[in-house]
């Protein structure tokens, strides 16, 4: 390997890699280091794996509602979680292979190993089979190094009490799981492992789980939450946790509880420890995280960051597109990102997808807004498919009729709100989705309706 390059980035995440893939193509000589696989966090312990053990416990859930569609079953659908966990690592590593080949494609060299900068022009790094780290040296960098669970110091170190990451591999499914945490990455697993026969116990410190989500679908999770079996304590703290032999136990709410495992999701942090920013002058907040403006410039000249270590919006699609304007900006083409239009996807079940202004930041902020909403149920497609539960809401602004919101929580609305941002970056009004004709029977007629109830117009709801 050469140790001059045009540019070096710094993490294979959605963000590093695509960045890394798009100033290869551009002619950059490229290195890429990551410290321990291609796809960084995203593809190997967050969105993919967990997604695909979703798909698992959804597929169940089907079988199990088999009668429901005329379908017979010779035997009871039961969970093969070995069999899930193989499914698991198997799409993991075809997309793993998959990232390599374009990178190849691309000319990009990689490296495994920790990169840690030496000055503002190079890095030290400490590559897997090197007996001393090499000097590398590059014009400009991207700081992609991304984030990782944060574990408070008041949680005490067990084998049982386990980050999200530490969770996606366990070797049994729990008989019953404290999860501390009701913010997404909390829901998720709680609707997965409630499917897969778990009892789970969610403990959220602030009023609602999923605190930043739009009041109404947060509501309507928790009641299907519950249908499923979940346990939900919001507003009040876990205290006094602790080991009792094989169980892990706590208080909440002047409530005793105890379960095989406890997963702590409440927060991450930036994985800037070892990069030993000081040597190239690049600074960061309080909390390590690296600020950037919107073209993913540090404040020094040539280094750009993108992703989760920038503190901002922490997920894989919004580092995928700091990738793209920092790629831009390296190779001389001035490009900047927004993150106004950000859309946010959970994995629950049901799913909720939002993008733009819930009510309450319109309430805040003194905006005039109309609000459409359009039930699943009255839909002939989610009756098709057995899935009614939720709704689609859009908010307009009251003066110009402009979409200011769109929020999902049903079958598939982390594919629908794709709709959704695409109109709002065009800035379209809630009149012009409704006229856009959608075909039937589909779930995306929901946001159709939805347009249309802004105005009091879907002739698929009662009216006042």
């Amino acid at each position: 390997m050469d140790s001059k390059f045009d540019l070096c980035v710094i993490g294979a995440g959605p963000g590093g890699y695509l960045a890394a893939i798009l100033a290869g193509r551009a002619g950059l000589k490229t290195l890429l280091v990551e410290k321990d696989y291609l796809g960084g966090t995203c593809l190997n312990w967050g969105c993919i794996p967990t997604k695909t053990l979703i798909a698992s416990a959804e597929l169940l859930s089907k079988c199990r509602h088999a009668a429901d569609f005329g379908v017979k079953l010779d035997c009871a659908p039961a969970p093969d979680w070995d069999a899930m966990l193989r499914r698991k690592e198997k799409v993991i590593s075809t997309l793993r292979n998959g990232i390599s080949a374009l990178l190849e494609n691309a000319k990009v060299e990689k490296a495994i190993g920790i990169a840690k900068f030496a000055s503002r022009k190079s890095i030290l790094l400490s590559a897997e089979n090197d007996p001393a780290p090499r000097e590398i040296f590059a014009d400009k960098f991207i700081i992609a190094s991304g984030s990782e669970s944060l574990i408070p110091p008041f949680i005490p170190k067990h084998e049982r009490i386990l980050s999200s990451t530490e969770l996606l591999n366990i070797r049994e499914i729990p008989t019953s799981m404290l999860i501390l945490g009701g913010g997404v990455i909390g829901c998720e697993f709680a609707c997965l492992f409630a499917e897969l026969g778990s009892k789970v116990t969610v403990v959220e410190m602030m009023p609602q789980i999923l605190p930043t989500a739009d009041e109404e679908l947060a509501k309507t999770l928790s009641r299907e939450m519950k249908k499923k079996g979940v346990k939900l304590l919001t507003g009040v703290k876990m205290e006094n946790i602790r080991a009792e032999g094989e169980k892990i136990a706590a208080e909440a709410g002047g409530e005793k509880l105890s379960a095989d495992y406890l997963l702590v999701s409440i927060g991450r942090r930036p994985m800037t420890d070892f990069l030993n920013l000081q040597a190239a002058g690049v600074k960061t907040d309080q909390k390590g995280w690296i600020p950037v403006d919107s073209r993913c410039r540090t404040n020094v000249p040539g280094i750009y960051a993108i992703g989760d270590v920038t503190g901002r919006i922490q997920l894989a699609h919004m580092a995928s597109a700091m990738g793209h304007a920092a790629a831009s900006e390296v190779a001389g083409k001035k490009c900047e990102f927004s993150d106004a239009l950000i859309p946010s996807c959970i994995f629950t079940n049901p799913e909720i997808a939002s993008i733009g202004l819930s009510e309450k930041q319109c309430k805040d902020s003194g905006i005039g807004y109309n609000v459409g909403k359009f039930p699943f149920g009255a839909l002939g497609k989610a009756m098709a498919i057995n899935e009614t539960a939720g709704f689609c809401k859009i908010l307009s602004a009251k003066d110009t009729d402009q979409v200011l919101g769109v929020h999902i929580i049903g079958p598939h609305a982390t594919d629908l709100i794709s709709e959704a941002a695409a109109m709002m970056n065009l800035e379209a009004s809630s009149e012009e989705i409704g006229k856009v004709v959608h075909p039937h029977p589909t779930l995306s007629e929901a946001i159709m309706e939805a347009a249309h109830a802004v105005h009091g117009k879907s002739a698929h709801v009662m009216v006042k």
